[in-house]
């Protein structure tokens, strides 16, 4: 591994070609166990870089309001009221333009590195509205000039925001800058709203489940205010650890360690596995881990919000939390939630350092709860127990592994129609990566999609899923169900709700697909009473072909490659079209000869 040159698979790209999917599988994922991606220094550089501009331009923003002072004297400034408001509109900005959550290479973005703002603001791109039924004006899929105004208005309240100044509030212990004008966000929170009705995508890539609604914590004095952001913070850190409480989270654990980049010892990261390279399935070492960051997420801020006084045991419990979101920057995780973690370990020090002295004790608006609960509590809960209704964001099922997902099988010239026949503005991974490498290289580069997928308990399910329509043959492409979304709406961030049939329907719409040459099984996240997760079979021309259920337990005992053929175990099955298998084995997009 060098600047730029990837770690590759040790096979050749011809030979790699002509093997088998199982055989293939089992190369790439023994081959994660050791190097992850195998992503050259200079996307950790990228990552590196971004983070520093995103603190960088955070801090210089925020001193232009007036009264605070200059960016060079950040210490005299930092703890104000008006900086953690500031912060919330900064973030939000940062993630709706796409320069978050779901950027850059580690989430098949390469050339151009964010898709976002480029999709968002041209005309005919696909959007997926979220109840097109039920909410007036939103039917459709197809971006109009409508939405691309709103999605200009939303950036454009939103610095109209930061260039304010603060009230002049009086606050004790504070400066005399106040807080922002709470009628000031109107327009910022009204236009995500609207905007989010027409494209969810939009809505959840402003992290709306929290700094949206942070923005309607903004009409409640000091007190109260900052409680919220505390309430927030808690409602996430729970949501977070509940959402672990399963047996997904330990295969997650691994198959991020092994993408680590600050652990650079192979011998270390095979610890994670139980005898690699025959049986890759976790070891005891990260269950261990996931037990303790599950209850590090329960404990440490039950003591911060209810029991922390601003003493010893407070800063120690500080500290603690921040090592803990250092841990999970330093992995830097598929789908790069850095900045976020960032945002969490500022708000730890702000909120219950700097504002420490603020109880929810002291909460005196019931209304503060009547707002924020509905958000902090029933979505989660509805989330958890009907994980089809609720994106797993809002749900606050951060991390834990048991997301929704799918596989997208071409076969045929399809994924050459597909790529003519969407408004997009870049090419699907494989292709960007040519821009890069060699076809060889990015052959072997971007297979490690489906590496990172069978690496998790899911993955194997889908693995034998895709093989109940996959007939032995060499003919058809699979594609990550993430990388068919980051391609056709521009964002993607483990969020299996934006590529699953509803995707499909709208690039049906546009391609005009013939029977059996586009499949898309969708696999639904697990219900956290239920030991099982429903799936299904779509066709792009047929609709819906088969609904079922797989069991988790079927899943925790396989590798991560096909050991089932098209009999992996599958319960409750309701055939609505005879499952014809497609033409050809499911295999990852090669840049050379079926994709290109």
């Amino acid at each position: 591994m060098g600047f730029m040159k990837p770690r590759l698979a040790p096979v050749e790209a011809d030979t790699f070609r002509s093997l088998p999917r199982r055989e293939r599988l089992e190369i790439l994922t023994r081959h994660w166990v050791e190097h992850g991606f195998g992503s050259p220094y200079a996307v950790f550089l990228f990552y590196v870089v971004k983070c520093l501009l995103y603190m960088g331009g955070a801090a210089l923003v925020i001193s232009l309001t007036p009264g605070l002072g200059p960016v060079t004297d950040i210490a005299a400034w930092w703890s104000e009221p008006i900086v953690y408001q500031k912060l919330i509109v900064f973030t939000l900005l940062w993630e709706i333009v796409g320069l978050g959550c779901g950027s850059g290479p580690l989430t098949s973005r390469f050339n151009p590195p964010i898709g976002s703002v480029l999709y968002w603001l041209r005309p005919d791109t696909i959007r997926l509205p979220p109840w097109p039924d039920k909410v007036p004006l939103t039917r459709g899929d197809r971006r109009g000039v409508v939405d691309v105004l709103l999605y200009a208005a939303v950036l454009a309240s939103g610095i109209w925001l930061l260039g304010r100044p603060g009230d002049g509030t009086r606050i004790t212990g504070f400066g005399h800058v106040g807080l922002i004008d709470p009628t000031a966000a109107v327009p910022l929170i009204a236009t995500v709203a609207i905007l989010g009705l027409r494209d969810k995508t939009i809505f959840l890539a402003a992290r709306g489940e929290q700094y949206w609604l942070s923005l309607l914590i903004f009409f409640f004095p000091y007190n109260d205010q900052f409680i919220g952001f505390k309430l927030v913070m808690l409602a996430i850190w729970w949501g977070a650890a509940t959402s672990k409480l399963n047996h997904h989270f330990p295969f997650v654990v691994a198959t991020m360690m092994s993408n680590a980049p600050l652990i650079p010892s192979r011998r270390l990261k095979r610890l994670f596995y139980r005898d690699h390279p025959r049986d890759i399935r976790p070891a005891k070492l990260p269950f261990l881990l996931a037990h303790v960051g599950t209850a590090t997420e329960y404990l440490v801020p039950l003591y911060l919000v209810f029991i922390g006084d601003g003493g010893w045991w407070t800063w120690a419990a500080l500290i603690y939390m921040a090592v803990f979101h250092l841990h999970i920057l330093s992995t830097v995780p598929m789908g790069v939630p850095l900045e976020w973690n960032i945002f969490f370990i500022f708000s730890l020090f702000y909120l219950f350092g700097a504002h420490g002295d603020l109880s929810v004790r002291d909460l005196q608006s019931p209304w503060l709860l009547a707002v924020i609960l509905p958000s902090l509590v029933l979505l989660p809960l509805l989330g958890n127990i009907r994980p089809d209704l609720v994106s797993f964001l809002p749900a606050m099922r951060y991390y834990a592994g048991n997301w929704a997902t799918s596989v997208w099988v071409f076969t045929g010239d399809a994924v050459d129609r597909l790529e003519a026949g969407l408004t997009t503005s870049m090419r699907l991974a494989a292709h960007q990566l040519e821009t890069l490498y060699d076809p060889d290289t990015a052959l072997l580069t971007i297979s490690k999609a489906d590496a990172f997928r069978s690496m998790h308990a899911h993955g194997r399910a889908l693995n034998g899923l895709v093989d109940r329509i996959a007939d032995g043959q060499d003919d058809a492409v699979r594609v990550e169900g993430e990388v068919i979304a980051g391609f056709a709406i521009g964002w993607n961030f483990g969020e299996g709700h934006l590529h699953d049939d509803q995707l499909l329907r709208a690039v049906q719409a546009r391609c005009d697909f013939a029977p059996g040459e586009v499949r898309v099984i969708c696999l639904e996240g697990q219900p956290i009473h239920r030991q099982t997760q429903a799936y299904e079979i779509h066709d792009a021309s047929l609709g819906l072909l088969e609904r079922g259920q797989v069991k988790v337990h079927d899943m925790l005992e396989r590798q991560p490659w096909p050991t089932d053929g098209p009999d992996y175990p599958v319960y409750d099955v309701e055939t609505l079209h005879p499952l014809q298998p497609v033409a050809g084995q499911a295999r990852p997009v090669p840049p050379m000869d079926t994709a290109s």
